[in-house]
């Protein structure tokens, strides 16, 4: 879901809790629906605060029918996140003086007690994603130092997120946002942790997750597609579900492809993912959370200003994004 949260007290929040509504009684025959998630890449959750995130968790939780799953993101990059949590330790005064060097306590002289490291701070905010009401937490790969990032640290993180997660972890690979594939092996290795329980991949990538469902058949393990642009292909090769930003506006339709590839309709489907590959393209590569948030005010939904640094479509955009609809049926 995209993120509503927007001018601390403003009326956003509610109109988060609107569009659960209108979903779920606009979707109410579409038993393919299983859930809702928030604080994904469309959620703009790295330009929340730790407390925001976990405010549009609660109010989600609180607007959700107790029978659709409500999985969180909780992934975490930067140390900051978890600062708060420290703020006794810091030094007083106007400028205090952080050592965050990778150095034994006592390293610095105005050393104090380090605030968590991103796979800490991952930790504690799963764990606080359950406590507000996540029946899941999806975790992206971390990726600010990607060229680091092999097999063996990601199964590291990982793990210990899981080991610690109060409630099952989805792995989440997105390439185009971190840069980074998390490598098959990794994920194949991570499927036989009994907290680990499936991956969004939304690199596009169709060999890449047929051969993900291929190694983890053995496991309980379930591979979701992360884009509606190659849901069918991902069906075909063994995917189980999707999570699609085109579900925002078209989740009827996309809840209708996946139900006429698990009946084998694939001639009729494949006529419908013809027709959702150009507005899919269009509020994510193309135009992204601020393509996406304008097609959601079209559709009678709310979707609101983009956080900075993101900006709103120009003109020519708008036109643009609008003729990918219209060209395909859709408005």
């Amino acid at each position: 879901m995209c993120d509503k949260l927007w001018c601390r007290g403003g009326r956003s929040l509610g109109e988060h809790k609107s569009n659960i509504r209108f979903f779920t009684s606009t979707w109410e025959s579409v038993a393919s629906l299983a859930g809702f998630v928030v604080q994904g890449s469309n959620g703009e959750f790295p330009f929340l605060t730790s407390s925001e995130r976990l405010e549009v968790v609660t109010r989600v939780r609180q607007a959700l029918p107790r029978d659709k799953l409500l999985l969180a993101g909780s992934g975490c990059e930067s140390l900051a996140l978890s600062l708060l949590r420290y703020a006794p330790c810091l030094p007083q005064g106007p400028s205090p003086v952080l050592c965050l060097l990778p150095s034994p306590t006592g390293a610095c002289k105005e050393d104090f007690l380090l605030p968590p490291a991103a796979t800490q701070a991952t930790v504690e905010m799963t764990v606080s994603m359950a406590q507000v009401g996540a029946d899941a937490a999806m975790v992206v790969t971390p990726c600010y130092y990607h060229g680091r990032m092999n097999s063996a640290a990601l199964i590291h993180h990982y793990t210990k997120v899981a080991d610690l997660s109060p409630i099952p972890v989805v792995l989440y690979s997105v390439p185009a946002n971190t840069g980074l594939d998390l490598p098959v092996d990794a994920v194949v290795t991570l499927s036989q942790h009994p907290n680990i329980v499936g991956i969004k991949d939304s690199g596009g990538d169709v060999t890449r997750i047929g051969l993900i469902v291929h190694k983890t058949r053995r496991q309980d393990f379930q591979v979701l597609a992360g884009s509606a642009g190659f849901l069918l292909a991902s069906y075909a090769v063994g995917a189980v579900g999707g999570v699609c930003a085109l579900a925002n506006v078209l989740g009827a339709q996309v809840c209708q492809l996946e139900r006429l590839c698990l009946t084998g309709q694939w001639e009729d489907a494949q006529k419908l993912q013809h027709r959702l590959i150009e507005p899919n393209t269009a509020v994510t590569r193309r135009f992204g959370i601020p393509g996406l948030k304008k097609t959601m005010d079209w559709f009678g939904y709310y979707g609101g200003p983009c956080r900075a640094p993101l900006r709103e479509l120009s003109a020519d955009q708008e036109e643009a994004l609008r003729l990918d609809f219209t060209s395909n049926g859709w408005l």
